[in-house]
């Protein structure tokens, strides 16, 4: 085999390498982020009561050094302002809403803490499992991954790479939340994801020590900044916001065979056409990221109707409200190219 030979498949063997090991949305600034600013219009609604907390460990490996103390419960209440709350080693709080949360169109809440960068793609990031609990009070956990190498741990003033964090809150800097898909526990039996009310918050612990570390959905050791011996040693949370809620009123939900939605996939500029068997009261059109599509043609109002897709390629959803009651179906755009 040539040096030439040999040299591909090095350069090759590398990207692959760093294809595995960096596979998730990237830190604020850089293309393909997912963040969302505490200022978004997306966000409608802010946690609005404490139902429970439980602080955690300056340091779990030596309690002598007694509890997290920085901040109160209360200041995770309302809109992301900086006032954060130190949960801890394993430390939790769980939060409730004056609206329950419902699957919708791409993210349905996001979480903040204070992390900061160092600058480019090093950044202090503490990271927390999040929990949904619905009408049930059951808590499920996000299946939560993390691709940081765990042959060295972090230390008290590490860095993580957000590329290598999913489904983990923390994964973003201050003042720009990690947003969070119900989608991700659709298979998860009987868990109404139409109705979520508790959120819950529990600090990973980023010890790769057997006794302390915590795990990700896959059994791997998730290595953030280790140990911290502060008063604000933990996941630090500042808020928590509401993009997907349900309206307090009486409207029931369509059956699924109600009303179906064709061509799927369509074309940009396509037409779409809604089918159904009951009376139309209205429509609206929203992206993945949660926000109203404002451009689309609407062109006739019965029970089989017909709308303009939009002009850019992706994944969209159409709220249908007819006869008093609602329902939500997801379609695709393709590019003509």
């Amino acid at each position: 085999m040539s040096r030439f030979t040999l040299s591909v498949l090095f350069v090759l063997l590398q990207l692959l390498s760093k294809s595995s090991l960096s596979q998730y949305a990237p830190q604020v600034g850089n293309i393909g982020c997912t963040a969302i600013h505490a200022d978004s219009s997306i966000l409608h609604f802010w946690a609005t009561d404490v139902l429970k907390s439980q602080l955690g460990y300056k340091d779990i490996s030596d309690t002598s050094l007694g509890l997290a103390a920085v901040g109160t419960a209360d200041f995770t209440i309302g809109k992301a302002d900086h006032m954060t709350f130190s949960l801890g080693d394993a430390g939790s709080i769980e939060l409730t809403f004056d609206h329950e949360i419902y699957n919708g169109p791409g993210p349905d809440f996001v979480v903040f803490e204070n992390g900061f960068s160092f600058g480019g793609d090093s950044t202090f990031l503490e990271l927390a499992f999040v929990e949904v609990a619905d009408t049930s009070g059951n808590f499920v956990r996000f299946p939560a991954n993390s691709l940081t190498d765990t042959n060295f741990q972090v230390g008290a003033f590490g860095s993580v790479n957000a590329s290598k964090i999913n489904n983990l809150a923390g994964k973003y800097i201050g003042n720009y939340g990690t947003p969070f898909d119900l989608e991700d526990l659709k298979n998860i039996p009987n868990l109404n994801l139409g109705h979520i009310q508790k959120i819950k918050i529990i600090d990973v612990v980023g010890s790769l020590l057997q006794d302390f570390a915590s795990k990700d959905a896959n059994g791997r050791k998730i290595n953030d900044p280790w140990p911290t011996p502060f008063a604000s040693g933990g996941f630090d949370l500042d808020a928590v916001g509401i993009i997907n809620y349900v309206v307090k009123t009486n409207v029931k939900e369509l059956n699924s065979n109600q009303f179906s939605v064709y061509p799927n996939p369509t074309n940009v500029n396509g037409e779409i056409r809604v089918q159904g068997n009951l009376p139309l009261n209205g429509y609206r059109v929203f992206d993945v990221y949660g926000n109203e599509i404002g451009s689309v043609d609407f062109i006739s109002a019965e029970n089989n109707f017909k709308i303009i897709a939009p002009n850019k390629a992706g994944i969209y959803f159409i709220h249908i409200v007819a006869a008093g009651e609602s329902s939500m179906q997801k379609f695709v755009v393709q590019s003509l190219n």
